[in-house]
């Protein structure tokens, strides 16, 4: 992890995201902490880097989601080099990504 983001407030926050119990506790969550445009830029790279680790290539991803090139080669850097955070999620969400109402799929596909 880099050090860099280590430290009191970050745990704080970390802390708070794990203290969360439901869906509609993350929704009054998110909505308090983010604005609008953040929320959807974080959904957005999560979206982004679902697609590219299902081997998409670029434009479908800009098609799909409305990434800029430079959002999505910055989440495939977090792929390739990072602390394999996007992976462990994957890994643990995977039921969403196969749901039977396709649930997961809308959202790859940006909704």
């Amino acid at each position: 992890m880099n050090e860099n983001i280590r430290g009191t407030s970050v745990e704080f926050l970390f802390h708070a995201v794990l203290a969360l119990e439901n869906m509609e506790d993350c929704y009054d969550f998110f909505e308090d902490i983010c604005t609008v445009q953040e929320l959807k830029s974080i959904s957005q790279r999560l979206v982004v880097a679902k697609m590219l680790s299902d081997k998409r290539v670029y434009s479908d991803i800009v098609k799909e989601t409305g990434a800029s090139t430079a959002t999505i080669s910055r989440v495939n850097r977090s792929l390739v080099y990072g602390n394999d955070g996007y992976r462990k999620i994957f890994e643990r969400t995977a039921q969403f990504w196969k749901s039977d109402d396709g649930a997961g799929e809308d959202a790859v596909a940006g909704e």
